[in-house]
């Protein structure tokens, strides 16, 4: 049985499983995304406010020092480490996940577009 086969059979009983860690992962990364899509909203706009500064002819030493905090550079370093912990901590449950349900740490290496090694280390990290 290939692992679509596997997939389809299973669905159905899909629904009268208790959530697990991936599923609570995925919510996170749910929640993460969101707060990382209103950050960088933000940024934008505070990018296009430095734009129309620097085109009336204002010098980033005019700029930079009355810019609100955090500065466009702080939202983007928090919100990629954000997304990266926690797209991290998903990959490692969804990888815990697959192995669960009898997927080949191989298998989950192909899925992932990682080595076999790489898929093993997800497995190890989880604990």
């Amino acid at each position: 049985m290939t692992t679509t086969e596997r997939g389809a059979n299973d669905g159905a009983d899909l629904r009268d499983r208790p959530a697990d860690d991936a599923d609570t992962a995925l919510a996170a990364l749910a929640a993460q995304l969101d707060a990382s899509v209103a950050a960088l909203s933000s940024a934008r706009r505070r990018v296009a406010e430095l734009q129309e500064l620097r085109a009336q002819g204002l010098s980033w030493r005019e700029i930079v020092p009355r810019e609100a905090r955090p500065l466009i550079v702080e939202t983007l370093t928090r919100t990629l480490d954000g997304l990266g912990a926690v797209g991290g901590r998903f990959r490692r449950e969804e990888a815990v996940a697959l192995h669960g349900e009898g997927e080949s740490i191989a298998g989950i290496g192909r899925l992932f577009g990682v080595s076999r090694q790489r898929a093993s280390a997800y497995l190890q990290e989880h604990q």
